[in-house]
């Protein structure tokens, strides 16, 4: 068999049992917790006055796990899920019945893209490039305090950078609201003032990502550019007499790339879970603030429909990395 097509084939099956285990284990985690949605559900339903005959409410609760597929043995239940995921349906929401669970996630998933794509280009880009150059002019004053500040920066988490944040600006300075994706005074649409808008509210959530996470690049790159400055070859360019911007682009950003690269891969999952608390914190729209409310309903549909769709960014992600590795960095061969 040719080495590219072995290659292929190789990764091609790792990722689709790993997938496969995925989904298994996702459908097993939260159906195996005690406790009946479908009661609790109809309970609050109750309580709220809509409900109050005892009998009816054991009818409509029948019905609902008849329609969630709750009324079968886990087995069956299983099989149920693989045949409709197959089909791209994830069944009904408890959240917003009778929707289906897919409807609200892709009706959440833009504000989540918008946010956290932004905002880890944003972070990966600027910690790449700043690592690079204080890497360079290391041991200078700028490189002690930028590299300093970022160390202390990267070992605070999203969440609480996030109430740093809105502390400062929301509170002390006034100047950005602390919660939402927009003003509930406009109605979303492509005009300026909406855009603005949108803009205004998600800075806070976006700094908190910028702040956190580009303060690991600047440092993970800072220590590569200084690992690369002792390679023989850097010392031949400099002998050449090539320009430092010259140095800089081509010898010392490749060749820190490609880690890099692979690290964003790895970090977008662990990102895209911290969106969960991130967007709760800020009541921001996206899967993650969906998510944390389908949590307290113990809504399967919606629960899977978002860990899957996490899990299946991240396997995907370091999925097609593997097949371009070989033509990023010729280093690596197809048999490896």
């Amino acid at each position: 068999m040719h080495p590219l097509i072995s290659y292929a084939a190789k990764r091609i099956l790792t990722y689709l049992l790993t997938l496969f285990i995925v989904v298994t284990i996702t459908f097993l985690l939260f159906r195996l917790i005690p406790g009946d949605p479908i009661s609790s559900f109809v309970g609050q339903l109750q309580a709220q006055g809509r409900y109050a005959e005892a009998e009816k409410a054991q009818q409509i609760i029948e019905e609902y796990k008849r329609m969630f597929g709750l009324d079968k043995d886990l087995f069956s239940q299983y099989i149920l899920f693989l045949k409709e995921l197959l089909r791209g349906n994830l069944g009904p929401s408890l959240i917003g019945f009778p929707r289906p669970a897919q409807d609200l996630i892709m009706e959440r998933l833009p504000w989540t893209i918008g946010l956290l794509g932004i905002s880890a280009v944003i972070a990966w880009a600027l910690g790449l490039v700043l690592g690079c150059m204080l890497g360079w002019k290391r041991d200078s004053a700028y490189d002690k305090a930028f590299t300093t500040a970022s160390l202390v920066l990267s070992q605070i988490p999203y969440y609480l950078m996030a109430v740093i944040l809105v502390l400062i600006f929301t509170y002390y300075l006034k100047v950005l609201p602390s919660g939402g994706a927009y003003s509930p005074k406009l109605t979303p649409g492509l005009y300026w003032e909406f855009i603005k808008s949108v803009i205004e509210y998600g800075t806070l959530p976006a700094l908190s990502l910028i702040v956190a996470s580009g303060a690991s690049w600047l440092v993970s790159s800072r220590f590569l550019t200084v690992t690369i400055l002792a390679e023989d070859y850097l010392h031949f360019a400099e002998a050449k007499g090539l320009k430092t911007s010259r140095i800089i682009k081509r010898y010392i950003l490749r060749n820190a790339l490609l880690p890099q690269i692979t690290g964003l891969s790895i970090n977008l999952s662990f990102m895209l879970g911290g969106q969960i608390v991130l967007e709760t914190i800020f009541s921001y729209p996206g899967i993650g603030y969906l998510f944390a409310t389908a949590i307290g309903l113990l809504d399967y549909n919606v629960i899977n429909g978002v860990l899957l769709l996490i899990i299946f960014t991240a396997l995907t992600a370091n999925f097609i990395l593997d097949l371009l590795y070989p033509l990023i960095d010729p280093r690596v061969r197809y048999h490896g």
